[in-house]
């Protein structure tokens, strides 16, 4: 009937035509215990949760498009009787994928098919850009962020020590940490503010002191609490004169390390243009063939492709050159810009404008000259170099070369 009604198919029925069964109950069996009430087929809910995805709905939406829609059933071979199943069974669904972190059974089964169906293949190209991952927690004042901290870490240390914690704290850490951190319970002033925030800094630095001296319990600096309150003061605070005083906002570390939250450790500072945020970076790719439909890709499951186009910020030389050793790849994307003015306007030249025969190891400048000198090197972060030297009697006089540094080159 769904072929009468679709003569030109659809996306759903196109799955089904073209893929078969993309996914096997076998492939799921690990999630469900053997005995207790029959579940719905968790092949079919893995192909559901596809089309939920391709097409943006909801659970309730998702649910009653197979309980009414001729194309669905026929994607997921149903009668056409068949009253599907309760909203409710996807979210238990996905939370099962979750608890196992099994979600890439059903990635993995999906480029399956599209390898199977030629639509990944080795020889491609594809394009590689990054997105946004907020972190599962609410974005954190600076204030809120060190008194959550430690608060996190007084409760930790309260439940394995709690009789050596009350030798520890002071009367007023229980008047100053017991509820919860909100901007709305703190000083309106900005001025107190700060005087708060350094009290609480001089309040953690008691408590790492007192966990990281001999009469403390053994193993208790090495609790996670613990250990995120060390590296939290570290970035956040600093002694003056023997004062703990908070660090000016210029003093703090750069995104890639900041921590943001005790609730969520690994989430970080982010940034995109003109947007922000406090959680994670991914990287995806998707193939980009002019007569294919695009799939989001990955390196373990994906067959090499020939050309990557690589939306990224910048692409620098050493990742062009790295993708195609190590990785047969033909890197494609923006390079960075020339900031030095001199160089951006023709002042001098650089080493573009060199000659350079890399099996006799000889390089020849503008000026038609030959260096005297060629080793090998490593720059300063450890990346190998080759630094070529002219004779300072051939650029002293050379005319273009003035206004260089000096008479080496790399």
């Amino acid at each position: 009937m769904a072929p009468a009604v679709f003569p030109k198919g659809c996306l759903a029925m196109r799955m089904r035509d073209v893929h078969g069964p993309v996914f096997a109950d076998a492939d799921f069996e690990e999630l469900f215990p053997v005995r207790g009430r029959p579940a719905v087929s968790p092949a079919r809910l893995a192909l559901v949760s596809v089309l939920q995805f391709a097409e943006g709905l909801t659970d309730r939406q998702a649910a009653h498009a197979v309980r009414s829609r001729l194309d669905w059933k026929y994607a997921l071979s149903l009668e056409l009787t068949d009253t599907g199943f309760d909203f409710s069974v996807l979210s238990g669904f996905r939370a099962r994928l979750a608890e196992a972190d099994a979600g890439r059974a059903v990635f993995d089964a999906v480029l399956r098919a599209g390898g199977a169906a030629g639509l990944v293949k080795s020889g491609g190209r594809q394009r590689t850009d990054a997105t946004h991952v907020p972190a599962a927690t609410r974005d954190l004042s600076r204030l809120e962020f060190v008194v959550g901290t430690l608060r996190t870490a007084l409760d930790r240390i309260a439940e394995v020590a709690g009789d050596w914690l009350v030798t520890v704290a002071a009367p007023e850490w229980f008047d100053r940490y017991t509820a919860q951190p909100e901007d709305s319970r703190f000083p309106s002033r900005w001025a107190a503010r700060v005087r708060h925030d350094d009290q609480c800094g001089a309040d953690g630095m008691v408590l790492l002191e007192a966990a990281w001296s001999a009469a403390a319990p053994p193993g208790l600096r090495h609790l996670p609490a613990v250990e995120f309150l060390r590296r939290t003061w570290v970035q956040q605070f600093r002694h003056v004169e023997g004062v703990v005083r908070c660090r000016h906002p210029q003093d703090n570390p750069p995104g890639l390390i900041r921590l943001r939250t005790p609730h969520e450790p690994e989430a970080r500072t982010g940034a995109k243009r003109d947007l922000g945020w406090s959680g994670y970076k991914v990287h995806l790719s998707e193939t980009c063939e002019p007569d294919a439909p695009y799939l989001i890709t990955h390196v373990h499951t994906t067959p090499a492709p020939v050309t990557d186009l690589a939306a990224l910020e910048d692409v620098d030389a050493e990742q062009i050159h790295h993708a195609r050793r190590d990785h047969d790849i033909d890197l494609v994307g923006p390079v960075g810009k020339i900031t030095n003015p001199e160089q951006a306007t023709g002042g001098f030249f650089d080493n573009t404008r060199f000659t350079v025969d890399w099996e006799r190891r000889r390089a020849v400048c503008p000026g038609g000259h030959a260096g005297v000198q060629w080793r090998d090197a490593q720059s300063h972060c450890g990346t190998p170099v080759t630094r070529v030297r002219f004779a300072e009697r051939h650029c002293g006089p050379c005319a273009p070369a003035a206004p260089m540094p000096g008479p080496a080159a790399t």
